[in-house]
């Protein structure tokens, strides 16, 4: 068999629909889209086109939408636009245990400069309790930032009952909503949202392009400044390529957006259910209730996660450990910690993500090959283990 690619979370391939519009744009449609010249008319048109595709998949308005390089660059956006607005030392951001690094590691610098910040914990299953949620927010609260799925667990957050505890509350709310793009339908329009921050390479779009939605009479200051492009809201020629593909993919996932989460929701509870049955001692971190369907972590105690994923590659396997952005790293991860999670069963934790391409034969394979490889995996574990031991006495 090929390989089997499972780590759609990282990134995704390009959908062929997302290819063949940046390669009409590539080959033809150079243009500066703020050119007033046929040319610049031809890439404005192209930005346009696609700015509604993102939009509608959205459930928002074109002109809602703010193109920028990632949702790194529009979480960055949101949280310096609103510690700008904090003259006092006690005004505080509010936001979670298991965001993105984008989010926490901003806070982090912003913290250093003066900013207040309240981290609020998460249950056993990964959800913020919205009680606790309206506890956190007063009259000092600069803003609420929640992710609404997460890229670890695909947890979803109760998105649509926090962002009206804080409209009560008179606190703009914004939500990383990356890995929710083109998994569910969204409907932000209808949602007391100020900000969400997207990236199009998560659902079959290029690399290099996210957005920014920003609540119609919503107004932030911008990140990078020095031109026009975006209505003011983001200078730099756009990326017209990036944009074009990114719009073709989100059409693409509109098409077919409840049909592909069905057969992928089928395909992870055939991965959960047969890894129960043949693997002992394992623990599901990605509560199926309320999960992304095609996203599923699993800690295999005794077991070394880092050491699973590369003897899965061994076998053409591609899985993760963690966030791709901390691949490498020898720390549990810092959302299952927050969950509750053991060290050791953190250690032990291998995220799978499905795709548009991931077929039953694969599940399958994975299923055939994975029980040998985490007995192995365990057993040097041990070894290491009982070494270190020795040596110390």
């Amino acid at each position: 068999m090929s390989r089997i690619y499972l780590d759609y979370n990282a990134t995704t391939p390009l959908r062929p629909e997302a290819l063949q519009a940046m390669t009409e744009v590539l080959a033809h449609h150079f243009g500066n889209p703020s050119s007033v010249h046929w040319a610049g008319a031809e890439a404005r048109e192209d930005v346009d086109r696609a700015r509604s595709q993102v939009a509608e998949l959205m459930g928002v308005e074109p002109d809602a939408i703010v193109f920028m390089s990632s949702a790194t660059e529009a979480n960055n956006t949101v949280l310096r636009n609103a510690a700008l607005q904090a003259p006092a030392g006690g005004d505080h951001i509010v936001t979670c245990a298991t965001e993105h690094p984008s989010i926490l590691e901003s806070l982090d610098e912003l913290r250093e400069q003066g900013l207040q910040t309240i981290v609020l914990p998460v249950g056993r299953d990964g959800r913020i309790d919205p009680e606790r949620f309206r506890d956190s927010l007063n009259e000092r609260t600069l803003l609420a930032s929640i992710m609404w799925a997460n890229n670890e667990t695909g947890i979803v957050q109760p998105i649509p009952e926090l962002a009206r505890i804080a409209a009560e509350a008179g606190v703009p709310f914004h939500t990383d909503a990356v890995q929710a793009l083109g998994k569910r339908r969204l409907s932000l329009g209808e949602l007391p949202v100020d900000f969400a921050s997207f990236s199009a390479h998560k659902l079959g779009g290029p690399k290099g392009i996210g957005a920014l939605y920003a609540r119609p009479g919503v107004r932030f200051a911008p990140l990078l400044r020095g031109g026009p492009q975006e209505w003011n809201r983001r200078a730099g020629t756009e990326n017209v390529p990036g944009i074009v593909g990114f719009g073709a993919a989100c059409a693409a996932a509109a098409r077919d957006l409840e049909e592909r989460a069905q057969r992928l929701g089928a395909l992870c509870d055939r991965l959960w259910v047969g890894l129960e049955a043949k693997v002992p001692d394992i623990r599901c971190n990605s509560p199926r209730e309320h999960s992304l369907p095609h996203t599923l972590n699993v800690s295999f105690a005794g077991a070394d996660g880092e050491a699973l994923v590369e003897a899965c590659d061994v076998e053409e396997i591609a899985v993760a450990s963690g966030a791709a952005c901390h691949s490498g790293s020898s720390e549990p991860s810092h959302v299952l910690l927050a969950m509750g999670v053991a060290i050791e069963l953190g250690m032990g934790a291998v995220r799978f993500s499905l795709g548009p391409e991931t077929r039953v034969e694969e599940i399958d394979r994975v299923l055939d090959v994975l029980p040998g490889i985490v007995e192995c995996v365990r057993g040097a574990t041990r070894a290491e283990r009982d070494t270190r031991q020795s040596l110390r006495r």
